[in-house]
């Protein structure tokens, strides 16, 4: 008889066991799932620095202008002044700014993170960071059109290439001159202001854009 209940016994022992081991299992993933770590925000002076570098060189402004040019060759009295040539031209062309994101250093880049009480919310991120000056990275010479062009009194005198290529030269000079004259500089800075605020903002930080330094307006 005491065989038997042994025999009946062991089966129920065990299978009392298992749930016991089910149980204990049960309480410690439920200890583990609302155990309150603090949360850590994935936002770090480093991540950011890389993630406006991978931005390279930002054109912000493509300054479009249209310049009448005229080139010019003095006459030699040699040749009766008949080889003396004039040409006047339409020119078309595109001024490309931006700034040079590559030349951002952790030391242009600050974050901050805002008290918080609760630990499993991260903490709100502050950052704020100072753009290189702007500058004018191309000026291109879309098109250029002969308006006129003059070769001496008769005009039997064939066109000299140099005027052309005189006129191309003033062209691109007068193109850059003119984007200058209507700020291109300042309009790159606030447009790189724009976009490097608005590649955080989602993200859920205060992010601060400081662009202080206007470059030079010249070709690099």
């Amino acid at each position: 008889m005491t065989a038997q209940s042994d025999k009946f016994n062991k089966p129920i022992i065990v299978a009392i066991l298992g749930v016991l081991a089910v149980l204990v299992c049960l309480a410690l993933f439920w200890i583990l799932q609302n155990k309150a770590e603090p949360a850590v925000s994935a936002i770090s002076r480093e991540g950011v620095v890389t993630e406006i570098q991978k931005m390279a060189r930002l054109n912000t402004v493509a300054f479009g202008v249209d310049t009448v040019i005229t080139s010019q060759k003095e006459g030699t009295w040699y040749k009766l002044w008949q080889d003396e040539q004039k040409g006047l031209f339409v020119a078309r062309g595109r001024v490309l700014a931006g700034v040079d994101l590559a030349k951002i250093t952790a030391d242009d880049v600050q974050v901050s993170f805002d008290p918080q009480t609760d630990p499993k919310i991260a903490p709100h991120a502050n950052i704020t960071i100072n753009l290189p000056a702007s500058q004018v990275f191309e000026v291109f010479l879309d098109d250029i059109q002969v308006y006129d062009w003059q070769t001496g009194l008769f005009g039997v005198v064939a066109n000299d290439p140099q005027i052309l290529n005189q006129a191309q030269t003033s062209a691109k000079t007068e193109v850059l001159r003119k984007a200058c004259q209507g700020d291109i500089m300042t309009l790159a800075t606030n447009n790189a202001k724009e976009q490097v605020q608005g590649l955080f903002a989602l993200t859920g930080a205060t992010v601060s854009i400081k662009a202080e330094r206007v470059g030079e307006c010249q070709l690099s």
